[in-house]
């Protein structure tokens, strides 16, 4: 009989209730739940199941770098970073809203980790996210260019609910590739939330972009309905520096 069950379950794609079935089980005949009782409790593991899997693959698909989340963040070494602000941009209201979010500030005070646990927690709540850093989508949107399909490659990125972009102005980019970085930005303006990260002030832009006429349009249109964070501290990588030279001295 629980064999034939297994089959069944498993021909009907429930897996959540096929993996647990002998635990529930017991689970209600030592609760002595009555059938609809015992019925919902495992729908209820099933659609949690569901939910579980559809995270993971979501997470999966976004390229996230790695996976840290907002409780991993070290608020106290990065003081400047307002805590209550980040909490609520983690209840995604933003993405609802329609807000963009820029978090700016020097190499390694946290930028791409905080901006990666925005993405994995939007992930989780079922938001499809795509991660990227500037160079490799400023690559992508020009091999699709010579190969004359920039507008599919422009949808594609335009058909996440939230994009991450990583490390705006670590290298330069020509006018020809600002241009089509502007077109990405402006078919996802008040229409989709982009998160950014740099370690360019906007006064710099213009440098990055290879062209101050661009930039601007660029900048007009991440500020517009947006979150600025300005992260004003020591790199965390010199922390762990720091504190690997410290461990080797007491063990030495």
């Amino acid at each position: 009989m629980l064999n034939e069950t297994i089959n069944i379950l498993n021909d009907l794609e429930l897996y959540g209730l096929k993996n647990s079935l002998s635990n529930e089980t017991d689970y209600i005949t030592n609760n002595k739940m009555s059938f609809l009782e015992g019925l919902n409790h495992f729908l209820k593991n099933e659609v949690k199941y569901r939910e579980i899997n559809r995270a993971e693959a979501n997470i999966k698909v976004a390229h996230f770098p790695y996976l840290k989340e907002i409780k991993d963040f070290d608020f106290d070494y990065q003081p400047s970073i307002n805590k209550e602000v980040i909490k609520d941009l983690s209840t995604l209201r933003f993405i609802e809203e329609k807000k963009n979010i820029l978090f700016m500030g020097s190499p390694g005070v946290g930028k791409t980790h905080l901006a990666t646990s925005l993405g994995i927690e939007a992930a989780r709540k079922r938001n499809s996210v795509y991660f990227i850093s500037c160079n490799d989508l400023i690559t992508n949107l020009s091999k699709a260019f010579k190969e004359n399909r920039l507008e599919s490659k422009i949808k594609f990125y335009c058909k996440y609910k939230l994009l991450i972009i990583d490390e705006i102005g670590y290298l330069p980019i020509t006018k020809d590739e600002a241009n089509m970085f502007f077109q990405l930005i402006a078919k996802r303006y008040e229409n989709k939330p982009i998160i950014i990260t740099t370690n360019q002030p906007f006064s710099k832009w213009g440098e990055v972009f290879g062209d101050t006429t661009i930039a601007s349009a660029i900048i007009d249109r991440l500020v517009h309905h947006s979150v600025i964070i300005n992260i004003k501290g020591k790199s965390y990588r010199i922390k762990d520096l720091v504190q690997e030279e410290i461990e080797d001295e007491k063990s030495s």
